[in-house]
């Protein structure tokens, strides 16, 4: 490991601490290297705020000058909530500034680097770029594509059940891996189910981690058949917005209402449409979602390419039954060829379970 990417770790671990903070703002971490000391770090931690620069700059107060910075993204050239960052680094008398990756951001895309250049400040970009663009695949997607980024989540057996044939699935995994489970609610600014998991579980879906934030709760329900007593709509724990179809029920719709619950319609004749759903969450600025939902709600996102990334827990554990449910459903493929593969996969330990993380290809 080269000096430069020894430093720009560091500044990427600063950023991937803020996880689950930001949103919609990027991941981004900075540190200020003076005659070989470090003598600045900062990383963004909320949106609104001070960006890393900007934390670090403060930090290293005049030692500043003639200093190196390490940021993991592009510094900002636009006046938005806060002042442009790669003009308070060419005021700051920096003399080198190595930058992760380019900002996929429109309105700053190369013109942070073309600041400080003209300043006369060296400029070195792409290191350690593949794990600055890994850590912020959340924003990318949502400032590039104005959806957001997609995590279909579920806890099966090794045959790929959710439950048994007699509708029992507490618990498959692991306490740890449903800990884990918690944290990636904490991470994501929504999570989603279907009418079905609502009526079955009665979840809370909150995130039960010290600290931890609850989600913004979305549910499927095409004709409004929730209960009134369900805990998403009376506990006060987080916002539930739940999407219907054109055939809900009207009556119904001004009680939940009644009880502060955002009600939105979506193109559906009679089902919930899950690409009108992502539309419409993409334009609340909603930049991540966790679906926990079940087979056909899995595969209804599946189907039309919804998800970005997949994320199953493998209990060692089977149980069989034709008809027990799976975690993917719906129709299902016709042919093996056109079969969605997973790339970029990963496999880790989680207690008893085993933790799977891929990112699906989708055939045309």
């Amino acid at each position: 490991m080269t000096n430069d990417e020894f430093y720009m770790d560091l500044a990427l671990k600063n950023a991937q601490a803020m996880k689950g903070q930001t949103d919609p703002n990027p991941l981004v971490g900075s540190v200020i290297v003076n005659d070989n000391r470090i003598v600045g770090v900062g990383a963004h931690l909320k949106a609104g705020q001070a960006h890393a620069e900007i934390h670090a700059l403060q930090m290293a107060g005049e030692q500043t000058k003639g200093a190196t910075i390490y940021v993991t993204l592009e510094p900002c050239s636009h006046h938005g909530r806060t002042g442009p960052c790669a003009e308070a680094i060419v005021k700051a008398g920096i003399k080198k500034v190595v930058i992760a990756t380019l900002d996929p951001n429109p309105i700053v895309a190369g013109n942070g680097v073309k600041i400080l250049k003209d300043a006369g400040i060296e400029v070195i970009t792409g290191v350690l770029e593949n794990e600055s663009i890994k850590m912020n695949e959340v924003f990318n997607t949502f400032i590039l594509e104005k959806k957001p980024f997609i995590t279909l989540k579920s806890g099966v057996t090794l045959d790929g059940k959710v439950a048994s044939h007699s509708s029992n699935s507490k618990w498959i995994t692991s306490e740890k891996a449903r800990h884990d489970v918690h944290q990636l609610r904490n991470e994501n600014m929504a999570i989603l189910v279907g009418l079905n998991t609502v009526l079955k579980d009665d979840p809370a879906l909150t995130t039960r981690i010290p600290n931890g934030r609850n989600p913004i709760r979305i549910i499927m329900d095409s004709k409004l058949r929730i209960p009134l007593d369900s805990q998403v709509i009376t506990d006060n724990q987080a916002e539930t917005i739940i999407f219907t179809s054109k055939d809900y029920d009207k009556e119904k719709k001004e009680a939940l209402e009644a009880q502060n619950i955002n009600v939105l319609e979506t193109s559906g004749t009679l089902h919930t449409d899950p690409v009108d759903v992502v539309k419409q969450l993409g334009e609340k600025g909603i930049s991540s979602l966790l679906i926990e939902g079940g087979g056909n709600i899995n595969a209804s996102f599946l189907e039309n390419k919804l998800i970005n990334k997949v994320v199953l827990y493998f209990a060692p554990k089977l149980i069989g039954g034709k008809d027990a449910p799976t975690f993917f459903e719906g129709t299902g493929i016709n042919l093996m060829k056109d079969a969605i593969d997973l790339e970029n996969t990963d496999i880790s330990r989680i207690g008893p379970d085993f933790k799977f993380v891929g990112y699906p290809i989708y055939h045309n």
